[in-house]
């Protein structure tokens, strides 16, 4: 089975990196916080069907479980909604050009809430990704309320929150089969979307049902999420944490390009050169990871 793991790391980020053209495409019909629950009422219904079948520990027990669950399902999940009100401005290459963050600022909240510690490179890789941060960003002083820089500064916060998600749950320490947990933080995470978009007084119409919408979805749902996240456990469990990290970087490779095909978007020099000094950034944090890879390899 080892053959075929470059080839599910490269379907995964083809998963993962069409998600972002997905939800430009569906918000043109749905409103972005309902959509964003939508998309993991599904997944939640797939992950949790399918550990019911493959697991007998699909059930959360304990405190632990439970936290994480909640931690995972308010930040990693929910946070996610801040994506979909982001795109409403943001190009999808853009979006998944930003994601390449998340391995950083995990590494700032790791810092804060699990005492790990930054060697003088790492501190330096950290620097160098908020350098890579302000060329993607591009904040405009004369005009700081400029939608598309608004929209980016929001899918930041989707950035800091889902970050923070993630290290919740590793600080929590969950038991459970991790498929099985993360299909019940998607439960916990659609209700709390569902209960914004309420207060959000977002409203369904027509434009709902158009096949388009219903696609999108179906796409994000049931590949994107659903089978993109079986994916991921089974990559992580062969291979570990770093090598599993790696389709960060790949991920903005395929939403990119599919975006300027699909959807005729324009990727800015600025943002193309910020994603490589992001990826430089995280290259420096983790310099000992890298160096034991090419050792290993070699």
């Amino acid at each position: 089975m080892q053959r075929y793991l470059p080839a599910l790391l490269l379907i995964l980020a083809i998963l993962w990196g069409l998600s972002f053209p997905a939800i430009s495409l569906g918000l043109e019909y749905l409103p972005p916080l309902l959509f964003a629950a939508f998309r993991y009422d599904v997944a939640a219904v797939l992950l949790l069907g399918y550990t019911v079948v493959t697991s007998d520990h699909w059930f959360p027990s304990g405190r632990d479980n439970a936290v994480a669950i909640v931690g995972g399902g308010v930040f990693l999940i929910g946070g996610n909604g801040l994506l979909f009100i982001g795109q409403q401005t943001v190009p999808s290459g853009v979006a998944a050009i930003l994601q390449a963050l998340i391995p950083i600022v995990t590494a700032l909240w790791a810092l804060v809430l699990l005492g790990e510690r930054l060697s003088t490179m790492g501190i330096v890789g950290v620097a160098v990704g908020f350098v890579g941060i302000g060329l993607i960003v591009q904040p405009d002083s004369g005009n700081l309320l400029d939608g598309d820089t608004v929209g980016r500064l929001i899918i930041l916060g989707q950035i800091v929150s889902v970050s923070l998600g993630g290290v919740l749950i590793q600080r929590a320490k969950p038991s459970m089969d991790r498929i099985a947990m993360t299909g019940w933080a998607m439960l916990v995470g659609g209700i709390v979307l569902h209960a914004l978009s309420l207060t959000w007084r977002e409203r369904v119409t027509m434009t709902a049902t158009e096949p388009l919408a219903l696609a999108s979805i179906l796409y994000l749902g049931v590949f994107s999420t659903a089978i993109a996240y079986i994916i991921y456990f089974f990559v992580l469990e062969e291979r570990g944490a770093f090598e599993a990290s790696l389709v960060t970087y790949l991920v903005p490779i395929v939403g990119t390009t599919a975006g300027v095909f699909f959807l005729d978007e324009s990727i800015g020099v600025g943002s193309i050169v910020g994603f490589v000094v992001v990826v430089t950034g995280f290259a420096l944090m983790k310099r000992h990871v890298v160096e034991d890879m090419i050792a290993a390899t070699g």
